[in-house]
C-alpha cells in the first residue's frame, strides 16, 4: 500500500487529482473515466463523484493499488 500525504493546512484532496498525482492515470480524462466506470472504491465503497473529498485515513483502491492518504 502507498502512502500519500496532504500538504500542510490540507484538509482534503479531491479523488480525480489524487489518482492522476499517485500516477494511476495519466489525464485528467483517464481519471474521469475510470470514476465513471465505477473502478475506483474509497475506503471499500465504489465511489463514482469526481471530486470527492479524499481526507486523511482514507484509503483508496484502483485495481490492485491501493493508497493511504496521511
Amino acid at each position: 500500500m502507498e502512502n500519500f500525504t496532504l500538504k500542510a493546512g490540507e484538509e482534503y484532496i479531491e479523488l480525480k487529482n489524487l489518482i492522476k498525482l499517485l500516477g494511476w492515470v495519466d489525464t485528467g480524462g483517464e481519471a474521469t473515466s475510470r470514476i465513471d466506470n465505477q473502478e475506483i472504491t474509497v475506503n471499500g465503497a465504489i465511489e463514482t463523484q469526481r471530486r470527492k473529498k479524499v481526507r486523511s485515513g482514507d484509503v483508496v483502491t484502483f485495481g490492485m493499488l491501493q493508497a493511504q492518504v496521511l
